[in-house]
């Protein structure tokens, strides 16, 4: 049986201050992502509930990463911590590949396996979490498994990038 958890079970271990309003805005105001948290929805300073897009951007998408270095060995193998950092490390050369950085992400998927902290996990995702002006939208699910039996989490993202 899967079970899940809320975004605002992640967000108890993830906090770090943020301001509401708009994440990032042009000078000739052409351009505007808006990182929501309307009246009505569950305010947390970890999270924010809904992405508003607007003007020139380039989307980029980016599959779901393991803790798996670039000559394909496992990293961590029963280390949470260690697979996270790998993961983010992924992630972040996946993001600056498509041209953005974590600035620009505005959704992370985590997957994260039965029986492993959240908290150790996401401990190590405040680091590049509280360098960014607004929270991303994060969703956060127990999984019996992934793809390898030694991943412990996977992410995925989508970032929104201005196009210049």
């Amino acid at each position: 049986m899967k079970q899940y958890v809320s975004a605002a079970a992640i967000a108890l271990v993830c906090m770090f201050s943020c301001s509401p309003g708009t994440q990032n805005q042009d000078p000739m105001n052409t351009n505007k992502i808006e990182l929501l948290s309307p009246e009505g929805l569950h305010k947390n300073p970890a999270y924010s509930q809904v992405a508003v897009i607007e003007g020139n951007y380039r989307t980029i998408y980016i599959g779901g990463q393991n803790a798996v270095d670039k000559d394909g060995n496992i990293v961590g193998k029963g280390d949470i911590e260690a697979q996270a950092r790998q993961v983010l490390q992924n992630l972040e050369t996946a993001v600056q590949a498509g041209g953005g950085s974590f600035e620009n992400i505005i959704k992370w998927n985590v997957y994260l396996v039965q029986g492993q902290s959240a908290e150790k996990a996401l401990k190590v995702f405040q680091g590049p979490m509280s360098r960014m002006k607004k929270p991303p939208l994060i969703t956060g699910v127990f999984v019996a498994s992934l793809a390898n039996p030694d991943f412990l989490l996977e992410m995925e993202a989508v970032a929104v990038v201005p196009i210049k």
